[in-house]
């Protein structure tokens, strides 16, 4: 009977080591957060490949997940006829410039396999792209210049051509949040959105 109970306290005790030492793992792994970024700030640089003017445009959102909805100060005025380089810059004020999660830009580049953005556009405003973005349809024509890890598009930097006339539209940039679940074919109701902001756009 004695090395029965005996027995008995060992299993119990072995269980209870295991449960302390899975708890313990379990607490100290670090666990990745799949949550949107908070983005206060926006800003577009359109730069022509040629040589000219640099267009920038910001859209802000001074108290980030507060009740103010985050705003555009465009329009954005191009040139007809020529090529620019569109860079995204991103950014948390709500954080001190330099401090750890002020520069958002780097985060959706580090994390590119989650993340991707998506445009579109009215008025016929570009001879390329063609057609009037993707977001509608993923596979609608589209110049991404940067890649993730697996070779599939981000959108921090693109380029594009405006149109030969006069024109214009609307510019909307769209970025979504998508860990585990961004292919070669996901769109853009995949994931959550981390921006969506529209501008008035004006080719001159």
């Amino acid at each position: 009977m004695k090395q029965h109970f005996s027995l008995i306290r060992i299993q119990v005790g072995s269980f209870l080591l295991s449960l302390l030492i899975l708890m313990s793992c379990s607490k100290d792994d670090p666990v990745k957060e799949d949550t949107p970024e908070l983005i206060t700030e926006a800003v577009l640089v359109f730069t022509p490949t040629g040589g000219g003017t640099t267009v920038t445009v910001t859209a802000t959102d001074p108290d980030g997940e507060g009740v103010q909805d985050i705003e555009v100060d465009g329009p954005i005025n191009l040139a007809t006829g020529v090529q620019y380089v569109l860079g995204i810059e991103l950014h948390n004020t709500l954080v001190n410039f330099g401090e750890p999660g002020y520069d958002i830009t780097a985060e959706v580049e580090e994390e590119g396999d989650e993340h991707m953005f998506f445009f579109g556009w009215t008025g016929s405003v570009f001879q390329s792209p063609t057609g009037d973005g993707n977001i509608d349809n993923r596979a609608d024509d589209m110049n991404y210049v940067d890649l993730d890890a697996n070779n599939e598009p981000i959108g921090l930097i693109t380029t594009w051509t405006t149109a030969a006339a006069t024109a214009s539209g609307t510019f909307r940039v769209l970025l979504k949040h998508q860990p585990g679940q961004k292919t070669a074919s996901s769109g853009s109701s995949v994931g959550e959105t981390d921006l969506d902001l529209t501008f008035t756009i004006n080719v001159q």
